[in-house]
């Protein structure tokens, strides 16, 4: 590609998973499953909770928000890759890049704080049960969520104004499935110390964070369980954060080790496999994990196949 600096970018090349055509056939049919499967599931969650009555509670509203950026965060990347698994011309414009990372890290990062939101509504419900009803307002579930989506929104307003300043002088082909900040960041002629020092220290602080609640919320959670003089009374209220811990064990242990390890054990082709997992993967077992160990929402979903639902 010629040109000295970003203006000249017209377009990047996607490789994707593999640059075998037959394999990526086969890929195809496996991957199309997956997103379906993907959409089904949480628009699944969204419309149960949002037509019964039961489950319109704080943990059941900050579910559903968690299945709404599930479906978005897949949708920002599935499509895309499913149509590069047939095309000969694997492209995205600079533009379509740029639209495409900012959602991918602002629907990412929302997705952490909201996690974050969930473990402190499991503290507030577990600690103070008899305050729950007072703290945890409708006015508070608002405010928590649009917290969650103003962080995320902010945190990828600055790393993708930041990752789209540098200069692309070089080749435009970029070794992964999705328009990512490591990979672009590997493109650059320009130095990318400061970018790499933003991605840390932003990312670190937007994960950390959140993931400090969650700490800290299950620490409580954990002495009081402890507490507890009946062992049914533990397995009782431990399975009530389960089905969250799963999912927070899934989404950070994979960013933890794409994101807040140093460049030099960076390796494009292991990153590419551990952000399958993250961006395609977790957003379909969310669903399946709430539904499977949740039995409130396994009772509302034999309604729906018995037809007993009603609107409210």
């Amino acid at each position: 590609m010629k040109g000295t600096n970003q203006s000249t970018v017209t377009e990047f090349i996607l490789v994707g998973l593999t640059s075998d055509p037959h394999l990526q056939i086969l890929l195809f049919p496996l991957f199309l499953g997956i997103y379906f499967l993907t959409l089904l599931g949480n628009i699944s969650i969204i419309t149960i909770i949002k037509i019964n009555h039961h489950l319109h509670t704080p943990m059941y509203f900050f579910l559903s928000h968690l299945s709404i950026l599930d479906l978005c965060y897949s949708s920002t990347i599935t499509p895309k890759m499913l149509v590069n698994f047939l095309s000969e011309k694997k492209s995205i414009s600079f533009l379509g890049c740029a639209v495409q990372l900012y959602f991918f890290c602002s629907l990412g990062s929302t997705q952490c704080l909201m996690l974050a939101v969930m473990a402190y509504d499991r503290y507030v419900a577990i600690c103070s049960p008899l305050l729950y009803t007072v703290i945890m307002t409708k006015r508070l579930c608002i405010q928590l969520v649009s917290a969650a989506y103003l962080g995320g929104i902010a945190h990828s307003l600055i790393q993708t104004g930041c990752t789209f300043r540098l200069s692309f002088c070089g080749s435009n082909v970029i070794n992964h499935f999705a328009c990512d900040f490591p990979p672009l960041l590997i493109l650059s002629c320009t130095s990318t110390y400061i970018n790499e020092l933003v991605l840390f220290i932003f990312a670190s602080f937007v994960s950390m964070s959140a993931f400090l609640i969650i700490l800290i919320s299950y620490a409580y959670i954990l002495f009081t369980i402890l507490a507890l003089h009946s062992s049914g009374g533990r397995q009782k209220t431990f399975s009530t954060c389960a089905s969250h811990l799963t999912c927070v064990t899934f989404l950070y242990g994979t960013i933890f080790f794409t994101y807040l390890r140093p460049r030099s054990s960076y390796s494009q082709e292991q990153d590419k496999v551990i952000s399958v997992i993250y961006t395609i993967i977790i957003p379909m077992l969310n669903p399946l994990i709430y539904s499977l160990r949740n039995k409130e929402v396994k009772a509302a979903l034999q309604k729906v196949r018995n037809g007993n639902v009603f609107l409210h």
